[in-house]
Order: C-alpha cells, then structure tokens, then sequence
C-alpha cells in the first residue's frame, strides 16, 4: 500500500488484543480519530493533513483490522475494542483527547467513556455504530453462517469484499481508496480476520451502554451522511434524542463513509465543533 501524504502506520503499540499498527501527526491538542468496521484508519487519510495543522492526530487500526495483528482465536469484539481504545489513550499519555469516531469506532469509544472511565474533552460521532439493530441483512447472514464462508477462492473473496465495501457508498470514492481499504482482507491472515468480525458481532455490546447515552461527560456532536445505507438517517436522529444536548448535522448526497466521500463537508462540520 501506498502511503498517502499525512497517514502512515509508523508505531507497533502492545495491547491485550495483539500488536496494533498506529501513527500520529501535527502539533496541538490531542486529536484521536476512532475507524470502524470494515475500514482501518486509511479511510481517515484524505483529512488527516488538515486536521494536523490544528491538532496532534492520534490513529490506529484496530485489532484483526489494517495493519494490526490478526490471528486465529482473535477476540476483536467491540467489548475488546473499547478496551484498546482506553489502552490507547493510556500509551499515548491522553487524559482528556478530542475524539472522532465512526462507525463501529461509535460504540468502541462510546464503552471506553461510559464504562472505562475514559474522559473526551469534545466528541464527535458520524455514521455510527451506536444502537440496536445494526447490521445489514448481508451482515447478519454470514455472521450465521461463518464457516460456509471460510476458504472461499481467492477471486471470489475479493469480489465479495469489494461488493460488500460497495454497499455501503452512495458517492464515488477515487479507486485507489477502494483498492486500499479491500487490500487488508485479502492477505492470509486479513481473510479469516474478515469472517471473524462478523462471528464476534454481538448486539449486547452496545445494549450495555444505550441507557447510559444521556451521561455523556463532555459536548458531543453527531454528523450523519444523509444516505447512509447501511445506518440509516433515522439511526442517527434516534440517537439524537438518547442525547438531546448533542449538536447534530447532515452531509446531503452522502452515504456511510463521509471521510472519503465528502472528506471537505466532513472537516467543515467538526473543525466548527473541534
């Protein structure tokens, strides 16, 4: 993969899921961007460069994500990942970070403020993760059916990789992004980490935290691509209500992955709240 201009994976960091892959950028207050599922911090690398001429930018790719460890009997569910996320902040010496989260990223960070402690001095949430249901049909399909999905041949993952990252876009994304957030799933261990995720989905890690949305410690503001068709709009107003204090902004003609399908809509609405 080609390092684009501003992200790199330059740092290993030990956690109690495996090596994770992890890079920092620019000066300022802390600044630390939380990917979902099934991208790594790539899809944050067309704002990074802006967001570090304001900020020290914190990323890193989640265990069995990206560049981080993968292995067999992996545990990389989000009660896992939010337990990271805090071991993160821990390694980086971050007491009090702005953070943005997307997608999954919602409900890892979510569990890390809500149930570990972890403190956000603001906080933004786009697309999220968040509350129940989540997943598409195509999702909870072959969370049922793992095994009849493992070993599949090379050219058949891949396509169905593709289709699925596909599915959840409504604007263009240059090829090179597409190309590079598939190239992760592909390899010999980022295949059987793909159908892993899907195992290890579980509701009850979010259920854990939906009554606890109105006890958000620090200004929160929600951003939602109008599109989304993977979380639809009225997820994100749903949330909107569980936190009413919260600002809130759509991106009309966006769909799931506003980071690389309106990157400059989504510096404008969280460099205002930042």
């Amino acid at each position: 993969m080609t390092e684009p201009h501003g992200w790199k994976l330059d740092e290993t960091v030990a956690t109690s899921a495996g090596e994770v892959a992890a890079g920092r950028a620019g000066e300022g207050p802390a600044l630390v961007l939380a990917h979902g599922w099934p991208w790594s911090s790539y899809s944050w690398h067309r704002i990074i460069p802006e967001l570090a001429n304001n900020f020290t930018v914190h990323w890193y790719d989640m265990p069995g994500y990206g560049q981080s460890e993968k292995h067999p009997g992996q545990r990389t569910s989000l009660d896992v990942q939010g337990e990271v996320f805090a071991q993160m902040l821990a390694h980086w010496g971050l007491s009090r970070p702005r953070v943005v989260a997307h997608d999954f990223g919602g409900a890892t960070t979510l569990r890390a403020h809500l149930l570990l402690g972890c403190d956000y001095e603001r906080y933004v949430l786009m697309n999220v993760v968040a509350m129940r249901p989540w997943g598409s049909e195509f999702f909870e399909h072959v969370g049922r059916h793992v095994d009849a999905f493992q070993g599949l041949p090379p050219h058949i993952h891949r396509a169905l990789v593709d289709a699925y990252i596909g599915g959840a876009l409504i604007s263009d994304i240059a090829p090179e992004d597409r190309e590079n957030l598939v190239a992760p799933w592909l390899t010999e261990d980022g295949a059987p980490s793909f159908y892993r995720q899907f195992a290890q989905a579980d509701e009850k890690y979010t259920a854990e935290v939906e009554p606890l949305f109105g006890s958000v410690r620090c200004p929160v503001k929600i951003v939602w691509g109008e599109d989304d068709p993977w979380i639809p709009l009225a997820r994100g107003k749903a949330l909107h209500a569980l936190m009413p204090e919260a600002q809130f902004a759509t991106l009309p003609g966006t769909g799931h992955l506003p980071q690389l399908e309106n990157p400059q809509a989504v510096l404008r609405e969280i460099l205002a709240f930042l």
